[in-house]
């Protein structure tokens, strides 16, 4: 996807600077050299986003014996907690931070429902991971939320799930009513865009501290020490992810990526074609549908762990 993005970008440099229309490309003319350094970087970030899920899965499948759920062994339910959380909040949050910086050719509304995709992608990771590590610890007689790694973690969550909620009303929903919510939505974007990266290096944190902390738990502080073949590729999927803050910060500071704010002619376009129920507004409609669906599924899943707790205190009162 990404590839396609920046190849297409590449080729339609001289056709964006002919099209009038305001949801098309309005660059400069970059030189060679401010080409190749945005196709590496993007490649480099590409590489780096995808490769720091796949070290996770290798390290689980190769160190922790893979994964499982509900009765199978409980250690390997817990494997889909670090999976699931680097997949939720470097992975797919990463793309979808950078989608802005990269689909510089395409309309705005594209950009948006992408950009809306990758998070539901990530929704789900966070949530199952969540509910993995917790019902974990309820079968383990382990305590919830005590450590710096919990707390990171909780608040990453719950500006994760205010973000998805507030983008997704305010951007895509508000243009039903496009033309009086534009200004509501144009002083938004700052503020959205400002707690996004917040939220994601919040996320980072997370993922650090329970790296960590799942580092010195398991292996123990002087197996540790001696750096054993383990904690070397911990180590490296911790470095992956600091690689990945350090380029992605500089992809969204570096103005020349920067797509220069308009007056969103693509969203006036669609208050007409939405209204009409044509595919764009099938697709947004399902996606708030299946915001919805997790939604009750997870508080369903929370109540019921939750009692699953409580029954087992009271069978279990010492």
């Amino acid at each position: 996807m990404y590839f396609f993005c920046a190849r297409r970008c590449f080729k339609c440099n001289n056709i964006c600077r002919q099209r009038s229309r305001s949801y098309d490309s309005d660059e400069q003319e970059r030189g060679a050299c401010e080409w190749c350094e945005y196709a590496l970087i993007i490649t480099l970030a590409t590489v780096l986003l995808i490769g720091v899920s796949g070290l996770t899965i290798f390290w689980t499948f190769f160190y922790r014996e893979g994964y499982g759920w509900a009765d199978d062994i409980p250690e390997k339910q817990f494997n889909l907690h670090p999976t699931l959380m680097v997949a939720g909040f470097v992975t797919f949050s990463g793309f979808s931070v950078l989608l802005y910086r990269i689909c510089r050719c395409f309309r705005r509304i594209y950009v948006k429902l992408l950009h809306a995709i990758f998070h539901a992608l990530a929704f789900p990771c966070i949530v199952i991971g969540f509910l993995a590590v917790l019902d974990f610890h309820n079968k383990k007689g382990i305590n919830n939320f005590y450590s710096l790694h919990s707390w990171i973690g909780l608040v990453a969550m719950g500006l994760f799930g205010i973000q998805y909620a507030v983008g997704f009303f305010s951007f895509l929903l508000l243009l039903i009513c496009n033309k009086g919510t534009a200004n509501f939505r144009a002083s938004l974007v700052p503020i959205h865009a400002a707690f996004g990266i917040l939220t994601f290096v919040l996320g980072v944190c997370a993922c650090l501290t329970g790296l960590t902390e799942k580092a010195l738990f398991t292996l123990g502080a002087e197996r540790y020490s001696g750096l054993p073949d383990e904690g070397v590729i911990l180590n490296a999927i911790g470095v992956t992810i600091i690689a990945i803050v350090a380029v992605v910060m500089y992809i969204v500071s570096r103005n020349k990526f920067k797509t220069e704010p308009r007056n969103m002619r693509a969203s006036v376009d669609l208050s007409e074609t939405y209204a009409s129920m044509s595919t764009e507004g099938i697709v947004i409609n399902a996606i708030g549908m299946s915001v919805v669906a997790v939604a009750i599924v997870v508080l369903y899943t929370v109540r019921g762990t939750g009692g699953y707790r409580l029954r087992k205190v009271a069978q279990n009162p010492t």
